[in-house]
């Protein structure tokens, strides 16, 4: 089956289905930058331009549609405007395309504050307008830390519609996975100097209160907070640019911020996926943490497959 994706990013959903067997045909996304990232690692044809001005007519015809749409809108870390933020808008645009390609699967993905936004009443006409064009929804809020074997705190919406309602019934949600892997598999034991606190005048207060190598740390503008969970906290779009949003570490050396290498070992990104040496870090961190954890899509994707094949 082929499977289309909008607000791609650098390419997590796709990857994920596509190491589930899905045969992926083309993607779309505005960033310039991930643009660089995705088709540095993905064959298929990428449009790089506003959904907006993407007409449906441009896109090959696909069995499944997919996208990260993007979730500030509707983030208790945004200012939470929903379908006021011109960000929450674009889910009508995703309409649009439901409307012109009529997929027979429709996979989203979002912060799982969008079940509780505006009171419930979001997540509402998100549930009436695919109820209105025939399909059935099952949605579910999923970890990355108990479904992707990947130590990172993430919760995150996962929302899956079917025009045909036996597939529907057939589908679940994939069952949690025991979480095997440490913070400490995903680090490297050395970094390059620029990712030190060293010269920070924090340095002496992360000094004192940063003790074990098996977690993450953040610096939360005046005191710094240990994941107690041994877990990374949600990796965000805005970490790599100083503030409390830093995950801080300590390696064999000292203490340092996590590369984006390792980021993206914690979303689940193998060392195959390639970045551009070319892009500043801070666009690396930030395509990272606008990605998703493609193991949890993986997993989806793969009960996806069960429910089509009966």
């Amino acid at each position: 089956m082929k499977v289309g994706g909008l607000f791609a990013g650098i390419g997590g959903i796709e990857l994920g289905f596509k190491k589930a067997g899905f045969n992926i045909s083309w993607a779309n996304e505005i960033d310039k930058n991930a643009c660089i990232t995705y088709r540095l690692n993905h064959k298929h044809t990428l449009f790089e331009k506003d959904l907006n001005e993407l007409e449906t007519s441009e896109v090959e015809k696909i069995d499944i549609l997919t996208g990260g749409f993007p979730c500030q809108a509707f983030s208790i870390a945004g200012h939470q405007k929903g379908f006021r933020d011109d960000r929450g808008n674009v889910f009508f645009e995703i309409l649009r395309f439901i409307d012109d390609l009529e997929p027979k699967i429709v996979f989203l993905e979002n912060v799982k504050n969008l079940v509780g936004h505006d009171k419930g009443k979001t997540f509402e006409r998100i549930t009436y307008e695919f109820q209105e064009r025939g399909y059935t929804l099952k949605y579910d809020v999923l970890n990355s830390s108990e479904y992707g074997n990947v130590p990172q705190n993430r919760e995150r919406i996962y929302i899956v519609a079917f025009k045909d309602s036996q597939i529907a019934e057939r589908f679940t949600f994939p069952k949690p996975k025991q979480l095997r892997k440490k913070v400490t598999d995903f680090i490297d034991s050395q970094a390059d100097e620029k990712y030190y606190y060293t010269n920070s005048r924090y340095y002496e207060q992360l000094k004192d209160e940063m003790k074990n190598k098996d977690t993450v740390y953040q610096w939360r503008r005046v005191y710094v907070r240990e994941n107690k969970s041994k877990l990374c906290p949600t990796l965000t779009a805005n970490m790599g640019t100083g503030g409390h949003n830093v995950p801080l570490i300590i390696d064999d050396k000292d203490i340092r911020k996590l590369t984006p290498r390792e980021c993206a070992r914690f979303q689940g990104y193998d060392e195959t996926f390639s970045f551009p040496e070319k892009l500043a870090n801070s666009s690396l961190y930030k395509q990272i943490g606008n990605s998703v954890t493609v193991p949890v899509i993986e997993a989806i994707a793969k009960e996806i497959k069960k429910a089509i094949n009966g």
